[in-house]
């Protein structure tokens, strides 16, 4: 008797579980530094900043688990470790571009934020 191999269940249920964790910490960590950004650069305030992350925590975080579960059904039905690397990769890009494009906008000029791109944001990474 050999082991038995993953149905497909499994197989999504482990996607799953990928796409609640990891989409989480994307939706926590995206939208912790798109506050610290406004918070920095005095875009809006406080009560209605935080409102308007609270929302879309829910969105980021769905957004970021659905790919997860794609990635796990398709690609991780053979390459599981490339399906974790590109998952990883996904997650790490969606990330960068979720505070790039709300944490900084453009159409917000700011004197603290010369360029609208806060002084703490490395500046190795584009923005």
């Amino acid at each position: 008797m050999g082991a038995a191999q993953p149905g497909p269940s499994s197989r999504w249920c482990k996607g799953a579980g990928f796409g609640v964790l990891f989409g989480g910490l994307t939706a926590v960590v995206s939208t912790v530094v798109i506050g610290h950004a406004w918070a920095t650069c005095d875009i809006g305030n406080g009560v209605t900043n935080g409102m308007t992350l609270l929302l879309l925590v829910p969105l980021i975080w769905i957004a970021a688990a659905v790919p997860w579960l794609i990635l796990h059904s398709t690609l991780g039905r053979r390459h599981g470790r490339t399906a974790l690397a590109a998952g990883l990769i996904f997650s790490l890009w969606f990330t960068w571009f979720l505070v790039t494009w709300l944490g900084m906008p453009d159409s917000y000029p700011d004197p603290f934020c010369p360029g609208n791109v806060p002084s703490w944001w490395p500046s190795f990474i584009p923005a």
